[in-house]
């Protein structure tokens, strides 16, 4: 471990540096009272809304993003992080005039729900197929 004058700033940045850091928890614990999952219109565009989903990240939003551009009744589909300190995403969903974006982003987070399952059976077929080679 070094030592002298540049040691002592060293840990005195380490320490400050930590201080303005929000606490880990708060980047996936709900407050009581906060919702998982908020909605608004969007007035700037015709057939389009905002969901606001608290205590996520890029990991759900591009995953979201890109099953709903997949809809050939979505017209506009992104998401966006507001600041990075902030622990929530925000999806603008624009659709055609007679879908719905809240149908929309219905159909896409039940479609990933299916998609995901199926992973999982996958992979838990191929851990044992795996397993029962090997023993």
């Amino acid at each position: 471990m070094p030592t002298g004058r540049g040691c002592h700033f060293l840990r005195l940045f380490r320490y400050r540096s930590k201080m303005n850091a929000p606490p880990a928890f708060e980047s996936f614990l709900l407050f009581e009272g906060e919702k998982k999952i908020g909605i608004s219109k969007d007035t700037k565009v015709p057939n389009a809304c905002l969901f606001i989903l608290n205590k996520e990240d890029h990991t759900l939003g591009n995953i979201i993003r890109a099953q709903l551009l997949k809809d050939p009744q979505v017209l506009f589909a992104g998401y966006k992080v507001p600041h990075p300190l902030e622990h929530k995403i925000v999806i603008r969903v624009q659709t055609t005039a007679d879908y719905s974006p809240q149908e929309a982003f219905t159909n896409a987070i039940t479609d990933l729900i299916s998609e995901l399952s199926l992973l999982e059976e996958r992979f838990r077929v191929a851990i044992k197929d795996k397993q029962e080679g090997i023993e």
